[in-house]
């Protein structure tokens, strides 16, 4: 019996257009990105370029385990929440809770006044990135202000 196709698949939250194949539907979750999504797919058994609406019921249900229980089925460094602060454990945190959890260590970091904190609270580059040349942003745009001090 052939199952009909699902339009729209909700997983970890998000509601997903059933046209898109699975490795680009599942980078649509927040948390998973294209190496994940690929490694889901392998994981699952399932072709990458598959649509999302043609999987059946059950293979939904198993996809969306797998995505919000990925501590359980893939080792640590694919995970993107290691070493937590407070436990010492590994979790893969998804969807709107990756968004709160992202503001919260943020926070930490400015509250404890680390280097990173401290680039975030000032708006500035935190990973180390050149700031002479790129970055800019306001009225420093270096050639234009020293035209307008009268340089050349």
């Amino acid at each position: 019996m052939q199952e009909e196709f699902k339009h729209i698949v909700r997983i970890a939250g998000v509601d997903i257009d059933g046209n898109k194949p699975l490795e680009h539907a599942l980078q649509l979750v927040r948390g998973i990105g294209p190496t994940l999504a690929c490694i889901i797919c392998d994981r699952l058994g399932v072709e990458r370029t598959q649509k999302l609406g043609d999987l059946s019921d059950a293979r939904i249900e198993e996809l969306s385990d797998i995505v919000e229980n990925a501590e359980k089925y893939f080792p640590s460094f694919l995970l993107n929440h290691r070493d937590e602060s407070q436990t010492g454990k590994d979790f893969h945190i998804v969807g709107s809770d990756h968004i709160a959890t992202q503001r919260d260590d943020i926070e930490f970091l400015k509250r404890i006044r680390c280097y990173r904190g401290i680039r975030h609270e000032r708006g500035l580059k935190v990973r180390g990135q050149k700031t002479k040349n790129n970055g800019r942003r306001g009225i420093a745009v270096g050639v234009a202000r020293q035209r307008a001090r009268g340089g050349a």
